[in-house]
């Protein structure tokens, strides 16, 4: 099985081919750039490096948020634009459970979260359980020092992974100075092949019907909603 997948859900815009469960190739960059211009190109890049083309593709595995709102729809797009045109199932994965993968061989909690501005954060709680990624606490969009409290209680060992951590660095040192486990920079970028990986065995999602994870409403559609009410 080829499978293809897809992240622009950050500044990161990241392109894998996995065929059989094996890596063939990949393409990151990870870079404040117009991903709408460079997403098409790159993916044909990397399935002419690897001399497949697209009618040899079975599967597309795209990152469906939360993150940026414009990025996360670029990904989606193009995702379901291909499988719908060459007639083959799409699968979406939520980008902050793939980023957990980055930690599959830690023994305890795995705490992978993307910045939502304003002193909060898109995050989870994951852990790895017989070689399967358990969600112990499910996403959400909630302030960074509230999650950190809830968690520092429980006094086990947190890995916090994000794309965005010298944010919040600081922070989790400090609310958590005895149990916060901070990697190195690399450990926190998505891997695109994770995402193939953790879209492999999923169900396929209907093509016209899926949707971003935003976790929250844009700015303007909030203000829109409230504007509505306050009229009525």
């Amino acid at each position: 099985m080829n499978i293809l997948a897809i992240d622009t859900s950050t500044h990161l815009m990241a392109v894998a081919l996995v065929t059989n469960g094996q890596v063939v190739g990949e393409l990151t960059t990870n870079l404040p750039k117009n991903h709408s211009v460079r997403l098409m190109p790159a993916i044909s890049k990397l399935m002419a490096e690897v001399e497949m083309s697209p009618k040899q593709l079975h599967k597309i595995v795209v990152g469906k948020g939360p993150g940026s709102y414009t990025g996360v729809r670029i990904g989606l797009t193009t995702a379901k634009s291909m499988a719908w045109a060459l007639d083959i199932p799409v699968v979406g994965v939520s980008s902050i459970q793939v980023l957990a993968y980055q930690g599959r061989f830690f023994n305890s909690y795995i705490c992978p979260f993307y910045d939502a501005r304003r002193g909060n954060v898109y995050t989870g709680m994951y852990q790895w359980k017989h070689d399967k990624l358990v969600t112990v606490y499910s996403e959400e969009n909630i302030s960074m020092e509230s999650w950190l409290d809830k968690w520092k209680l429980a006094g086990e060992k947190v890995l916090f992974l994000s794309p965005d951590i010298e944010l919040y660095k600081t922070m989790i040192i400090d609310k958590m100075p005895d149990s916060a486990i901070i990697p190195q920079s690399v450990y926190h970028v998505l891997d695109p092949t994770h995402l193939a990986l953790a879209g492999m065995d999923e169900e396929p999602d209907d093509t016209h019907t899926l949707t971003p994870n935003y976790l929250r409403l844009a700015e303007a559609e909030a203000n829109w909603i409230k504007s509505q009410k306050e009229t009525k």
